[in-house]
């Protein structure tokens, strides 16, 4: 066929064929199904064509007509393809220009394009940052001997300990040649379940104790029950004989009764590297302190310390106070409400820069027990911590008595007259400071159900169960109360579906009178009456349970509760105390 019945078979030009895709606002070339199609690449209009057969040297080929010219017999020709509003058509024989993007289009789509790479960067970048985090942590293990790990729902009880451990670089003027690592400065950090208050007790190194026995993982992998020693300094609960941090923790809950739910080691780089990334804190000296033991020369006067000069504070006894550990627990107070008031602060929150230096410094500073030992867990706890007004953050100590077997006074011992009221008031979740709140409301809801009306002793009835006490507990108490106290409405009912940390005291409304008089006769508070409902005893009658918890110490021994914290030398975060 020669180029003019080419031109009229294939009579429909790819350039009449561009259409505007709505959906991508692009042009897109879409030919006609039933029109032929060339194989060879056809002349554009105006070009000259090549010479041969059916054509005259110099003479253009014929192209196909016009769009709105009559189609040659036998033609398929496609009809008009604009629709109306559409962009028109260009001239036959140029190249269809594509219409350009509004400047808002293109803003936009530079915009999300833009934003999508960042967020994957982002992304990308965030998720390895976090594994540099994880992989800073270092974790050992509590060997059972914590609670398993803090709960957002329950008050939290954190033990931190900082050891006299020279490592990293310039810290051999610091603590013991050779030290092992003691348990040289010691807090149980207690966070009351609703957050609003907080108790940090400081537990004296040179405090005598028994460590018990302390089942431990080793650095090998192997397993390893260390023997515990009676009358030794708590500071030996950890790093003597091997000892781990969860010995420390086994001591504090045989010391006070309360079980940790996690720890924190930290040694002298983490007060340096703390400091240092969150700008230094602010402390207040009542006089010039120049202690060439700790190395801090510091005027009287407030002064900004990180790094060394930090350190150097935290570590001054001999300059302060009456020279001794107790001094220095004060100082150390002093600091870490001045630490408290700084992470709470604006400067600090709203600063990348900071926080992301805190984070490193953090996780690399500190030893942590398996519960807490991801980015993820400690963020987590961070948060918990977080929602604590500085003003209820209560710091005190541990009473205690000058050792009395001591001529030359270095230990201290328990003041058994004293320090049991402040372990019961952290166990039963008092605040030490006064807070208006729901936990308030509370208690005064608990210590209401004890007042009232009580009946006779024997008109109560109630069923005795041992839900965590010590073996034949709820057949000692049946005997007490039908032989002592006149309860002959009782009975034992066995042992509880489920163990309890704590006594408790079921009952139902109409037997509030009864309720009242048996917590009088068990020395129960108010928190371990819950009004519920009354169970079918043996004889069909109505009766209240009464489940004996872990914490019950035996038949006659009462269990009431702290419900006011008692009076101890204290201070709170928000105050700013000058050391002397």
């Amino acid at each position: 066929m020669d180029a003019q019945g080419r031109g009229r078979a294939d009579n429909i030009d790819p350039a009449d064929q561009w259409v505007l895709n709505p959906n991508t606002g692009e042009y897109e070339l879409r030919l006609n199904a039933s029109a032929p199609q060339s194989a060879v690449p056809r002349p554009r209009r105006g070009n000259p064509a090549p010479t041969g057969a059916g054509t005259r040297s110099g003479q253009r080929a014929r192209t196909a007509p016009e769009r709105d010219s009559p189609a040659p017999p036998g033609t398929d020709v496609p009809g008009p393809r604009r629709r109306r509003g559409a962009p028109a058509e260009p001239p036959p024989g140029r190249r269809r220009t594509k219409p350009r993007k509004s400047k808002a289009k293109k803003v936009l789509l530079w915009t999300g394009g833009s934003m999508a790479f960042v967020l994957v960067a982002v992304s990308a970048a965030g998720y390895l940052y976090i594994k540099h985090l994880n992989d800073n942590i270092t974790s050992v293990s509590d060997d059972g001997a914590s609670t398993g790990g803090f709960s957002k729902d329950q008050a939290i009880n954190i033990l931190v300990i900082g050891t006299d451990k020279r490592t990293g670089k310039g810290n051999d003027g610091y603590g013991d040649a050779g030290s092992v690592g003691h348990a040289d400065t010691n807090i149980l950090l207690h966070v009351s379940k609703d957050r609003s208050n907080a108790t940090a007790l400081s537990i004296p190194r040179d405090l005598i104790v028994d460590v018990p026995d302390c089942p431990t993982q080793q650095a090998d992998g192997t397993d390893k029950v260390i023997p515990g020693t009676q009358g030794v300094r708590f500071n030996t609960s950890l790093g003597q004989d091997d000892r781990t941090p969860s010995c420390t923790m086994r001591t504090v809950t045989e010391l006070t009764g309360i079980k940790p739910d996690d720890f924190m080691v930290a040694d002298f780089n983490a007060v340096k590297t703390l400091t240092e990334a969150v700008g230094g804190v602010d402390v207040c000296l009542a006089k010039d302190i120049k202690d060439p033991d700790s190395h801090l020369n510091l005027s009287k006067g407030t002064h900004n310390i990180s790094g060394e000069q930090a350190l150097a504070f935290v570590r001054t006894r001999h300059a302060v106070g009456f020279g001794g550990d107790l001094s220095r627990i004060t100082l150390q107070q002093q600091f870490l409400s001045a630490l408290m008031r700084k992470l709470k602060g604006n400067s600090t929150l709203s600063s990348p820069t900071k926080m992301l230096k805190l984070a490193e410094a953090g996780t690399k500073a500190l030893t942590v027990d398996d519960k807490l030992d991801s980015i993820g867990k400690l963020k987590d706890l961070g948060l918990e911590l977080g929602k604590l007004n500085p003003k209820n953050l209560t710091f005190t100590t541990v009473p205690v008595l000058d050792n009395p077997a001591e001529k030359v006074k270095a230990t201290v011992v328990l003041n058994d007259a004293k320090a049991p009221a402040v372990f019961d008031a952290i166990k039963n979740d008092v605040s030490f400071t006064e807070v208006k709140n729901k936990q308030k409301a509370a208690k005064d809801a608990e210590a209401a159900r004890l007042k009232g009306t009580k009946s006779a002793a024997s008109e109560v009835r109630v069923r005795i169960l041992n839900g965590g006490a010590a073996g034949g507990s709820a057949q000692l108490t049946l005997a007490w109360l039908q032989n002592s106290e006149g309860v002959l409405k009782s009975e034992n009912a066995g042992n509880a579906p489920a163990a309890l940390s704590k006594t408790t005291l079921e009952y139902a409304p109409d037997q509030a009178a009864q309720a009242r008089r048996l917590a009088e006769i068990m020395g129960l508070s108010g928190s371990a009456l819950k009004p519920g409902k009354s169970v079918t005893n043996s004889q069909g009658l109505p009766a209240m349970t009464l489940t004996l918890g872990k914490d019950f110490k035996g038949a006659g021994e009462p269990l009431t509760a702290a419900t006011k914290a008692p009076e101890v030398d204290k201070s709170t975060a928000d105050k700013v105390k000058c050391a002397s």
